[in-house]
């Protein structure tokens, strides 16, 4: 709805460019003064932009919720995020373990997740200090807007870099699924922000601190989307090169204690703790957790060139529906016989996610005002670089099988970038001798303003925001409010509880039930899977103590009702309930 909203906006400022002879601009230019003002300080226009991403946030909160885990990556993260509360870096075995098998979770030889660590650890620090996995995500998400403003004043004059910060407040960091969601980018972008933004800062001045943002940016994208970010790193490794070679850079004596040397050592003791936590997790330094999953269920390879695995043998109907027959196999065979038609969807979701129509704009008036010099530029200088980077770490994406926007989120400061010098040098652009670029210019982070009160009030205003998979700056995210509202109706009554989860020959393998924390035994709510009466009786002489419920989700409206088996309800237990 939003988005064929935005396409008005767009059909309305473009009518307006070529019809008005002036655009209405007085409160504008006075906004544009303070901001500028703000810019000129640098440190406080970061900070401004982080705290400005929490606060919105937060006021959000009566019209949207914290988020309720939905997605198989969710729980996933959700696991790593607890065993890290915890102090732990993995999970022994469970002796029931064959009953909690669920999708992207490996069992043997630990109970873990096939996630790298840095998304798990971000969560765990808000659960630790707040008790939310969620503030973890939300300050991640305050973090990424203010590190997008910090690499822009890097690159660009400060008020275009507070602008871009402001605009990834506005897309990114309230509405979007990374901030509204457990399995986002935020992290990832993070840490190409602080590569992107100390590169420049480096040749200019050879300062430790810089040095130190890089590789905490390196560590950072190593421990997210490790395959994505050494694409990303490529341009930046040949532009380091180029430098050093360059008579212009400094000494060795200079080089070498403030730059080399703290960057080796942050890598190195990244690497050195990614071993140990591959070590701790998969039980050797040099298998990773993904790698443990692939081998144990999936059965669709990582690239569409890759044959399929169905040696694996499934213990559930629903893992197997998943590996062998779900959306994995579809995009796999869509992957080898239309290749083009899959790397133009990844294309146009990059465009979904990142720019939409309004941010997309400046982009297409600059290459029809002037192809030529957008395409002379876009191959020399600043943006030659930056282009150079999102071109290559797309190529990366562009090559296996699976997408989300989250894949390419080490390129999201320079997407921003992009954007704004467009912007820049549309604002210079003139029309029958009137400054129509700049009413351009002015005019789209104003209209992105109103989107963004349109949808904070979208449910007083009964805007409809329904739930997409493909990805934009304010879609919703899939959230499981069935599984949610059982598993709170169930933590207020008294004792611990065990659900047994059925699903019909119909489940929506997108709707999965089965999801547990780290200490699966101290849990107040055990999730289990249905195996049949004699199976179910082994888990049951297991939990002896608990209050045995059967779950059925894929009843209209989903039942939760005592197990048949079952005796000694306590006496608040409901014996039927709908959520």
């Amino acid at each position: 709805m939003f988005f064929f909203f935005e396409y008005i906006l767009v059909a309305i400022l473009i009518a307006a460019t070529f019809l008005l002879r002036s655009f209405p601009s007085r409160w504008i230019q006075a906004t544009e003064q303070w901001l500028t003002r703000l810019a000129k300080r640098r440190a406080l226009a970061v900070l401004t932009v982080g705290v400005l991403a929490v606060a919105l946030r937060v006021a959000l909160l009566p019209n949207l919720p914290v988020p309720k885990p939905g997605f198989h990556d969710d729980f996933g993260y959700l696991l790593a995020a607890d065993t890290f509360a915890h102090g732990r870096l993995a999970n022994p075995t469970h002796p029931m373990w064959v009953h909690f098998e669920s999708i992207h979770i490996n069992q043997k030889p630990s109970y873990m997740p096939m996630y790298y660590a840095a998304q798990g650890l971000v969560m765990a620090l808000g659960q630790v200090t707040t008790g939310s996995p969620w503030i973890g995500v939300l300050l991640s998400a305050a973090l990424m807007c203010a590190a997008i403003c910090w690499m822009l004043q890097g690159w660009l004059p400060p008020g275009w870099a507070l602008l871009g910060g402001l605009l990834a407040v506005l897309r990114l960091g309230t509405f979007s699924y990374w901030t509204n969601c457990y399995c986002g980018g935020t992290v990832a972008a993070i840490g190409g922000a602080l590569v992107l933004g100390a590169l420049p800062r480096i040749k200019r001045r050879c300062r430790l601190g810089y040095a130190v943002l890089m590789g905490i940016g390196l560590a950072l994208l190593a421990n997210t989307r490790p395959y994505e970010s050494l694409f990303f790193g490529i341009p930046i490794a040949i532009a380091g090169l180029a430098w050093i070679v360059e008579k212009k850079h400094p000494s060795w004596r200079i080089l070498i204690p403030r730059v080399a040397l703290p960057l080796v050592l942050i890598l190195a003791t990244t690497i050195a703790g990614m071993a140990y936590f591959f070590w701790r997790v998969t039980g050797s330094p040099f298998h990773i957790p993904y790698q443990v999953n692939l081998d144990t269920y999936i059965a669709v390879p990582y690239f569409p060139w890759q044959p399929l695995n169905l040696k694996h043998v499934y213990r559930h109907p629903v893992l197997e529906h998943f590996y062998l027959h779900g959306w994995q196999m579809y995009f796999y065979y869509e992957a080898r016989r239309h290749p083009i038609s899959v790397l133009a969807m990844k294309i146009s979701d990059t465009c979904r996610f990142f720019l939409g129509p309004l941010l997309a704009l400046p982009l297409i008036m600059v290459l029809l005002i002037n192809p030529w010099g957008f395409l002379r530029k876009s191959v020399t200088g600043k943006t030659g670089f930056l282009v150079a980077v999102v071109g290559a770490t797309f190529i990366g994406a562009a090559l296996p099988i699976y997408f989300i926007p989250h894949y390419v989120a080490p390129i999201t400061a320079a997407i921003y970038a992009l954007i704004l010098q467009a912007m820049r040098y549309l604002r210079l652009w003139r029309w029958r001798g009137k400054r129509a670029g700049l009413g351009v210019v002015r005019a789209i982070p104003a209209f992105c303003v109103l989107l963004f009160v349109l949808r904070a009030f979208a449910p007083q205003l009964h805007i409809p925001t329904p739930m997409e998979w493909r990805h934009t700056w304010e879609s919703e995210h899939f959230q499981n409010f069935d599984r949610a509202a059982a598993l709170e109706k169930l933590t207020s009554l008294p004792g611990e509880q065990l659900v047994i989860v059925r699903y019909n020959q119909f489940h929506d393998v997108n709707n999965e039930w089965v999801y547990n924390l780290s200490n699966i035994d101290a849990q107040k709510v055990v999730w289990a899977r249905d195996m049949g009466d004699p199976a179910n009786a082994e888990l049951f002489q297991y939990f002896k103590q608990r209050q045995i419920w059967l779950a059925e989700p894929d009843l209209a409206p989903p039942r939760m009702s005592p197990y048949p088996v079952a005796t000694g309800q306590p006496s608040s237990a409901p014996a039927q309930a709908t959520y």
